[in-house]
């Protein structure tokens, strides 16, 4: 399932906690697709506490405490990184990380938490949600076959990528406009991972943003830049993205085009996608100034010049989902719909 599906998933899952209607959820994927970040994102959605415990590093007692005799009895002392609302708040998500590399040992010691929302003594608050995240066994991971009474506690879903939301969530985080454009250009490289090879550094949505902290950090070094990037994103995928970059200096002025004047568009296709990305990312920045409209609108007008319409589509895509509704109301939006209707119903 796609993220921006997922997040409204773990959305309705956190709210449902009020309801008591709330079920545990496991996200299943490969490496840097992005599972704890969804998670992390619902939990800044809500303004609450994420507690992550990474089972894969914890023994059962972790979980179950301490014991400690009192008297004639043996009591239990609780964790402190468990969820407690005088501690933790009244709402909040408990996320258990890498629950699939745990040991049959500690996964066991997790069924009742999970389940029942308690263990031994404590109760896990009523308004924290509980989810989960882990690698599948063909991910070259250190993983463990999930136990059936584990797995039946949870509802499962995969964990797909998605450009669409990936370049959505890339635009709001400050990404780069030059990885957005590149993987525009090359979107099967947005995660390429083949666990029979075992790579070392490989294309993956978590990837990218390392590629992007690279370009900021060597950007003005070209001696160091190519191989700072295939650090992050493999051999061929640093190579590719260097080359991109370096070839940006054809670009057509923005000023120019977001001044509303008359910029051929220019042939070669990687610099369409470089242009089409570094303008969403002027619309981003002039939004909220006085000459949103007037920018937005000349960058929509713009959106007409490209050889494909198709590909004037996909930068009026990107446009709405970084501006959202405003592009609406930009007095050009009513004519351009008009003239690519065909496109956008038919193809």
């Amino acid at each position: 399932m796609r993220p921006a599906q997922l997040l409204t998933i773990l959305d309705r899952e956190f709210l449902s906690t009020d309801a008591g209607h709330h079920t545990p959820v496991m996200l299943w994927g490969p490496p840097g697709v992005g599972k704890s970040d969804m998670v992390r994102l619902t939990g800044d959605k809500h303004g609450v506490q994420v507690i992550d415990i990474r089972l894969s590093q914890m023994e059962p007692s972790d979980l179950r405490g301490i014991p400690f005799r009192d008297g004639d009895n043996v009591e239990w002392a609780v964790p402190a990184i468990l969820p407690d609302a005088q501690r933790h708040g009244s709402k909040g998500i408990l996320f258990l990380d890498e629950i699939t590399s745990a040991p049959p040992s500690v996964s066991a010691a997790a069924y009742q938490l999970i389940l029942d929302r308690r263990l031994g003594e404590y109760q896990v608050p009523d308004g924290w949600a509980i989810f989960a995240a882990g690698n599948r066994q063909g991910d070259r991971g250190v993983t463990y076959t999930m136990p059936a009474p584990l797995a039946n506690r949870f509802s499962h879903f995969e964990v797909e990528t998605h450009l669409d939301d990936w370049v959505a969530w890339a635009y709001k985080s400050g990404i780069d406009e030059r990885v957005i454009a590149f993987l525009r250009f090359r979107p099967e490289l947005l995660f390429d991972f083949d666990p029979a090879h075992n790579p070392v550094a490989f294309p993956s949505p978590r990837s990218w943003e390392f590629a992007h902290r690279g370009l900021q950090k060597f950007g003005d070094n070209p001696a160091l830049l190519q191989g700072t990037l295939q650090a992050c994103v493999g051999p061929a995928a640093g190579v590719e993205l260097t080359a991109f970059v370096n070839s940006l200096d054809k670009m057509p002025d923005l000023d120019d085009i977001v001044a509303g004047k008359d910029v051929p568009t220019p042939d070669e296709i990687d610099l369409q996608y470089a242009v089409a990305a570094a303008l969403v990312g002027r619309a981003i920045r002039a939004k909220d100034t006085a000459e949103g409209a007037r920018v937005i609108g000349n960058i929509r007008n713009y959106a007409r010049s490209f050889p494909q319409r198709e590909m004037g589509v996909m930068l009026v895509s990107d446009l709405h989902r970084a501006v959202g509704e405003f592009l609406f109301s930009v007095p050009e939006f009513s004519d351009w719909a008009n003239a690519i209707a065909d496109v956008m119903l038919y193809q």
